[in-house]
Formats: C-alpha cells, structure tokens, sequence
C-alpha cells in the first residue's frame, strides 16, 4: 500500500522521533581507555533522525525525551538546540544530588582505523529517558491538536527499560488514530538487550511493535536479531553481500507484516573500519529500488543509519518518490560518515549533488 501523508500546513510539525539523548563523548584519534581528553557531542538514534531533518533538510521536527536537570543535562539542552530541534516535548526530571534516582545518559565512541573496528561503551543504565512510562506524555495533543506529518521510533528506545516499549506503543497507537506514519529503525545493539533477555527479547518486543509500523527500517543485522528474518548469501563477517538475498528476504518480512507499506535496509561491505561500500534498498507499495553502491572512506560511522533514516524520510515527505526516497538516504547516510560525531554536519546541497553524481573534487 503507499504511504498516505497528512497535509503540511495542517501539521506543526513534520517529524517527530522518541528516544533518548545522549552526552557522547569522543577520543578523536586515542583510545576511550588510554585518551585524555574528550570532544563533546550529543546523539542518539532516533534524535539523530530528527536532527538531520531539521538540519540538513530544513524540516520541522522534535524530539520527545528526558532529560536531568542539571549541569550535564543542560549541556545536552544547549547542544540540542543548536540542532533546531524543538525541545517542547522534552520533560525535565528533578536533580536528586548524585544520581540515584534518574542521571543522564552517556556514550563513549571511539571511531575505529583500519583493522581496527569502532568502539561504543554505554553508560545509560536508570536514565531519565529509560523512566519515561504510559501516561507521561499527551500523545494526543501532540499527534492530534499540535499535529505531525511523520513519527519515528526504534529498537534502541525500545531496550532501555521494561516501560519504554510501552512508551513505543502507547505512541504508535497515538499516531495511527491521527493518521501520522509510523517509521522504526530495529536498530539492534547486543549490549542493551544482553541482560535482560538477548535477542528472544528483543524478537518478543520488537514482533509486537513491528505489528504499528509503516516504514521499517534496518540494516544487515537487524532483521535477523530483532525479527528473526534469515538472510541468505552473506558471509560469517557480514562483509560481502547479496542484494538479491535481501530482497528475497524482504519478500517475507512484508508477507508476515502487511502493515508494512515500506521496508528499507542499508547495505554495508566492510573490507576494513576506514573503508566500506555503501548501498541501500528500498520495497515500497511491490516494487524494489536501490540505490547506487558506493566505495566510502569512513570518518566516523556512528549514526550514518540514522542519517540514511532520515534521507528517506525527507525523499517520502518532500513527495519525491521511492527511488529518489532511497538515493537521498544513500547519499545523507555516506555524506554523515565522513564527518565526526553521531549527527549530519552535511548540507542538503551536498546532498542533491550527490544523488545527482557529483564527485569530491575541491570546491572553490
């Protein structure tokens, strides 16, 4: 089925994401355990969707979160607003003193070089966001009097807590009453879920919410150890892939899910952590499209499946049309990995040159 958008000038807002932000903290070139100094940036997938929006693409979007009212939490703030996100919906969670109570999450990244893969170390346990439960935010206010084109959630909020996949829902089936689409990016990451169940619990969460989506999104992992979905004609490392597997591999996603009036993955070879290639493919309303496959020296490849997110979000919302859909998200996801931190820093003239061929060659 096509995706059916409500009007813009109905909507305040065209996007909008739940998760949680995080303080990620970056080595530059060290090592997390040997550095010691740190650049400061904030992210999180599904606000890095949101951000790019906003950002790149010059959209109206927002974030639901929380966040601790303190020194560190208002560093996120400030960083958050010179991302132009509207921070309307972000609750304020009392400082308790130390922590006990609620704290603030933060991400530890290092980039990775050659042999050497990226590293992330979380320190998220009992964040302020992980304590968001039903009730705490007026979903409809939010999707029904204020209005919103477009929502978008995903695996890693889903894994913070026991409450927040009912935080997920609770959205979902907001935004389905008001005729807002619904994007989720399985997002899996084994360290969330190791403890409290791996990936059966993951499946278990994710089936359920699968069941609100419109436009599910993943990369090559993703499906299998979020929705249990096999793909054929990859090897043990992941690094050399068969678009056809995917496709076929789709093929029975959208069978056990005719909700789904879109699926995308990403498409990544990893001949070493400094240089990958780089495609993604779309199924929208039968038909598959993809985009072209790219030799990608990698700066930084945290969030470039966040930025590919919302690279397709933006081709659905500016009415361009699946395959422009795909390329865009192609094109911002590269352009986001040869930049430091979680978020774009890219230019939506750099996107459409993207997508139109255009080359690195200096620019004068």
């Amino acid at each position: 089925m096509p995706i059916t958008l409500r009007s813009a000038a109905s909507c305040r807002f065209d996007q909008v994401s739940l998760g949680e932000v995080m303080l990620r903290l970056d080595p530059g070139q060290r090592r997390i355990h040997t550095a010691r100094q740190f650049d400061v940036w904030e992210g999180g997938g599904e606000y890095n969707v949101a951000r790019g929006l906003r950002r790149c693409f010059g959209l109206r979007t927002a974030i639901v979160t929380a966040v601790v009212d303190n020194p560190v939490g208002r560093l996120l703030e400030d960083l958050m607003l010179q991302g132009g996100v509207d921070l309307s919906y972000l609750k304020w969670v009392p400082f308790d003193g130390i922590g006990r109570a609620s704290r603030n999450a933060l991400n530890f990244t290092e980039a990775g070089y050659g042999v050497r893969g990226a590293v992330g170390c979380s320190d998220r346990a009992h964040s302020a966001t992980g304590q968001l439960k039903r009730g705490d935010i007026d979903w409809d206010r939010l999707f029904g009097k204020e209005g919103s084109r477009w929502f978008h959630c995903g695996g890693i909020f889903a894994a913070l807590s026991a409450t927040t996949p009912e935080v997920a829902l609770e959205a979902m089936q907001a935004a389905k009453r008001h005729g807002v689409v619904v994007s989720y990016d399985l997002n899996y990451r084994p360290s969330l879920w190791k403890s409290i169940g791996g990936q059966a619990k993951a499946q278990e969460v994710n089936k359920e919410l699968a069941k609100y989506v419109d436009v599910m999104i993943g990369n090559e992992e993703d499906f299998t150890a979020s929705l249990g979905f096999h793909v054929a004609g990859t090897d043990a490392n992941l690094s050399a892939l068969d678009p056809a597997s995917f496709r076929a591999m789709i093929g029975e996603v959208v069978r056990a899910y005719p909700n789904f009036s879109a699926v995308a993955t990403t498409l990544r070879e990893v001949h070493h952590a400094s240089e990958n290639g780089w495609s993604a493919v779309l199924w929208h309303d039968g038909a598959f499209y993809q985009a072209p496959t790219r030799d990608l020296w990698v700066l930084d490849r945290v969030g470039g499946g966040d930025s590919f997110a919302s690279g397709l979000v933006y081709g659905f919302l500016a009415g361009l049309g699946p395959q422009a859909a795909v390329d865009y998200g192609a094109a911002h996801g590269a352009l986001a990995m040869t930049t430091p931190g979680d978020t774009s820093m890219a230019t939506k003239a750099e996107v459409d040159a993207l997508v139109k061929g255009g080359g690195a060659r200096v620019q004068r």
